[in-house]
């Protein structure tokens, strides 16, 4: 056989572990609410059996995105005391003082804003401002007590009323330490069908939910746009300052909480949702260039296998197709027709989910073309010093990596 044959029928047996094997990384239907089982907790009763909560948005320059977000937090249906402490991280755009505004507008759950002034040395600015609102919950004059529960939510991320009260729900009823959901991203211009899908998609395949969510596994992530945590977890596991310098704050909460002993569980949200918008390619490239080459650890040798694996098992199939078709060799193209239908197979339920065209499943190796791309990207803007770039800051790679 030639070696295009050999690759494709390595990809082909890739896909195969891959709709197997992994988890099941493709199903979408880890989601919240669910009924208990076997007791693991308790239930909620009545009001004052709800326990508090305090919300924590660290923002910078979210002024944009803060009308259809903040309300929806303020309008939160929770049976028990619960209050929203929104921290203004060095915002240039008015942030804290539009964000009074519509509490004054809107009314619903207490809000304080504060600012807790430029991070210092070794902290990442979301971080530094989880740990101011943290520390301001705990000296809230609204609560009688510290918080039970402490929800991180970014800025752009809308609630459905019943949000904080389901989460709480499932936390309790299922004696869980973290419970995040993966917020539905925006899907509205071309760019965003084409690349906001797959990045789910792709962090499931990393981060297998089925996997995530086993109590003695050692997988751990969470989605950093909703989180909900017990205070006591969150003090055992020592976060925020055990993972200050993480760029990927998420995951190395996920492994800080569960390290400590924590139960963590991860599911898609069908009732949070992002509304920042990425109308172009350049922010969405951004978006993913920030921390790719963070999440490979800032190893040149897992960014050339992360390439190498990216092309084999996503641009291998189509090529192999296209070129037995053309010289006439059916045994490339057979591979690769097989290859590329279990890839498209196993993306058909994302774009379900997203309630898109399904007509975009077999553009999914153009997909992983373009991360691929923003991949190299990351690792490039981190050797000229660039680091992780978002909103002005940027972020070299940290002497040490906090739960990471």
């Amino acid at each position: 056989m030639s070696l295009l044959t050999w690759i494709a029928a390595g990809a082909l047996v890739a896909w195969v572990w891959l709709l197997l094997g992994q988890g099941f990384f493709w199903r979408t239907d880890i989601r919240l609410p669910w009924a208990p089982s076997g007791g693991a907790g308790e239930e909620p009763g009545g009001p004052g059996d709800w326990p508090s909560v305090a919300i924590v948005v660290p923002a910078r320059d979210e002024a944009a995105v803060l009308p259809a977000s903040l309300p929806s937090l303020l309008a939160q249906d929770y049976p028990g005391p619960a209050e929203v402490f929104l921290i203004d991280d060095g915002s240039s755009d008015g942030t804290g003082k539009l964000a009074r505004e519509l509490a004054d507008t809107h009314g619903g759950l207490p809000l304080t804003v504060a600012s807790p002034g430029e991070p210092e040395p070794g902290w990442t600015g979301k971080l530094w401002a989880v740990r101011h609102g943290i520390a301001l919950a705990k000296s809230s004059h609204e609560s009688t007590h510290q918080a039970d529960f402490l929800l991180l939510t970014d800025a752009d991320i809308a609630h459905e009323p019943d949000s904080l009260r389901e989460l709480v729900r499932a936390a309790r009823a299922h004696g869980l330490d973290l419970v995040s959901q993966m917020a539905r991203l925006r899907v509205t211009t071309g760019w965003e069908r084409l690349i906001v899908p797959a990045f789910v998609y792709f962090f499931a395949q990393l981060y297998p939910f089925r996997w995530v969510n086993r109590r003695r596994g050692r997988w751990a992530a969470a989605a950093g746009g909703c989180v909900l945590l017990r205070r006591e977890a969150a003090e055992r596991a020592g976060v925020p300052e055990a993972i200050r310098q993480a760029v990927i704050d998420d995951v190395a909460l996920a492994r800080a909480v569960k390290r400590s002993g924590g139960a963590t569980w991860l599911g898609l949200a069908d009732r949070v949702d992002s509304v920042r918008p990425y109308p172009g390619l350049g922010e969405l490239w951004r978006m993913v260039a920030r921390s790719a080459y963070a999440q490979l650890r800032h190893s040149p040798l897992l960014l050339m296998a992360t390439v190498a694996g990216l092309a084999v098992v996503y641009l291998v199939p189509p090529v192999a197709l296209c070129a037995g078709a053309l010289t006439g060799r059916p045994a490339p193209l057979a591979a690769g027709a097989a290859a590329w239908a279990l890839m498209t197979a196993t993306y058909v339920p994302m774009l379900r989910y997203y309630r898109q065209t399904l007509w975009l499943a077999p553009l999914l190796p153009l997909t992983a073309f373009l991360y691929l791309l923003m991949t190299i990207d990351s690792a490039v803007r981190h050797w000229r010093g660039r680091g992780a770039a978002w909103k002005g800051r940027t972020y070299a790679r940290p002497s040490t990596a906090p739960g990471e």
